[in-house]
């Protein structure tokens, strides 16, 4: 799901104590993520729970307003709300809503449903606070035909090594995108960017997504994070300021200043570069696992549909990372009737819940043994399950309850190191100050 309408704010009415129309016999009452895939997914599962249900544990749905949601959600919680046995929760505002809600035990079964690092999605402080339902991470999109007629050409070759020599200070030969480090994936970006290379068949080696948005922090963190980078270590020291992030800052911004992504891409974000993939002006883009429909759509993107190919995030030394973030739905500590909302919580992390919420339009991130019965159904949740359980990861300080006060942080200092407005120390001693404030116990 595209990120804006997994995090943007949501619940313009609602959440009062008083009597709800079509609610007077329901058991457990779960509030769910309005409109799109999850409120489809969401209402073929309980379709089919209810199917089997006593009427004692039967779950009734209530979807509100996006408008704002989260913050109506944190009011109406704080205010001891039991309009609702089950609440919805994401990664980033599990931190906020913890003080509300009820750790709970899904049972030894969700690992093997999930993995560890999807459950984590939905963790605090060492606390499982709910099911993940939908998750969201990021591909390497490719241009199949440009990589393969590459690698076929010596000419080509040896330009692409000289530039990556010239640039980057890297003897490099061109690899399949699967092998890629981030080395590879740059001088790549370098050799098909006409700034660069005039010879390159497209414009541009790749679009970074380099906006002022706490969004576009989350698709380059990545980079750092196989580099070794955290935001905490154990102790709870912010560590940004590490040869990791440096590494990572410096190598958008080397790509930036040669061409390598449009010069305009200091206002990109999730559009920007599908467009700019989608109409074939790029050979790579890092982007949100969301885009893949349209992006292979014959339809949607007929530039590129039948040679777009996919793969992890390129690796570093410390492998291959790819953030992962999730919608999750969790227990209210007010609930009403927690005894049927703990039933119906530990059976949404079941296998048989896993697939049905699948079939029904949702994006869990399932184990690939799982995932493989609806492989011809859904094959875009293949390489996500795939993704999420090698290579997912959350953050040390991402659950908390200032999570996207640091990503917007974050991403105010970056761009401002990007755009030349400040050096790359400035930029993250300030962070590191920011931080400092924001994660403190």
């Amino acid at each position: 799901m595209k990120l804006q309408k997994i995090i943007a704010p949501a619940l313009a009415t609602l959440l009062s104590s008083a009597a709800l129309p079509g609610l007077a016999n329901a058991t457990v009452t779960v509030l769910g993520w309005p409109g799109g895939s999850e409120e489809t997914a969401l209402r073929a599962t309980v379709e089919t729970y209810n199917k089997s249900a006593s009427d004692a544990d039967k779950v009734e749905l209530l979807f509100f307003n996006r408008d704002g949601f989260y913050d109506k959600l944190q009011a109406d919680m704080a205010a001891g709300s039991d309009a609702f046995d089950i609440n919805l929760v994401a990664t980033y505002t599990i931190g906020r809503y913890a003080p509300y809600m009820e750790p709970v035990d899904l049972g030894p079964d969700a690992a093997k449903v999930f993995g560890d690092s999807v459950l984590k999605t939905m963790q605090f402080d060492g606390k499982q606070y709910g099911v993940p339902t939908d998750l969201s991470l990021h591909f390497m999109y490719y241009r199949k035909d440009l990589i393969d007629a590459l690698l076929k050409d010596d000419a080509a070759k040896k330009t692409y090594s000289e530039l990556a020599k010239k640039v980057l200070g890297k003897d490099l030969q061109p690899k399949d995108p699967d092998s890629w480090t981030w080395d590879d994936w740059a001088a790549t970006a370098l050799y098909f960017s006409k700034q660069a290379n005039p010879d390159s068949p497209v414009r541009y080696g790749t679009v970074l997504q380099m906006k002022n948005l706490l969004f576009n922090m989350m698709v380059f963190q990545s980079l750092p994070r196989s580099y070794g980078a955290n935001w905490m270590d154990d102790s709870g020291n912010v560590t940004v300021d590490s040869d990791a992030y440096k590494t990572g800052l410096q190598l958008y911004k080397t790509l930036y200043d040669a061409g390598a992504s449009p010069k305009d891409s200091l206002s990109y974000e999730y559009p920007e570069t599908n467009a700019a993939f989608a109409a074939g002006q790029a050979a790579t883009a890092l982007q949100w696992n969301a885009a893949a429909a349209d992006l292979t759509s014959a339809d949607k993107s007929p530039a590129v549909a039948d040679v777009t190919g996919i793969v992890a995030p390129p690796a570093g030394p410390n492998g291959r990372a790819d953030h992962i973030h999730g919608l999750g739905l969790g227990l209210n500590k007010n609930a009403k009737n927690k005894e049927g909302a703990i039933k119906f919580l530990k059976w949404l992390a079941t296998e048989d819940a896993a697939l049905t919420y699948a079939r029904g339009g949702g994006s869990p991130a399932l184990m690939p043994d799982i995932v493989a019965k609806i492989a011809s159904e859904r094959p875009d949740l293949v390489k996500l399950g795939e993704f999420a359980s090698k290579y997912g990861y959350v953050m040390n300080g991402a659950t908390s309850a200032n999570a996207l006060s640091v990503y917007e942080l974050q991403a105010k200092e970056f761009t401002g190191y990007w755009s030349g407005q400040q050096s790359l120390e400035d930029a993250l001693a300030h962070t590191k100050t920011g931080m400092q404030d924001l994660l403190k116990k």
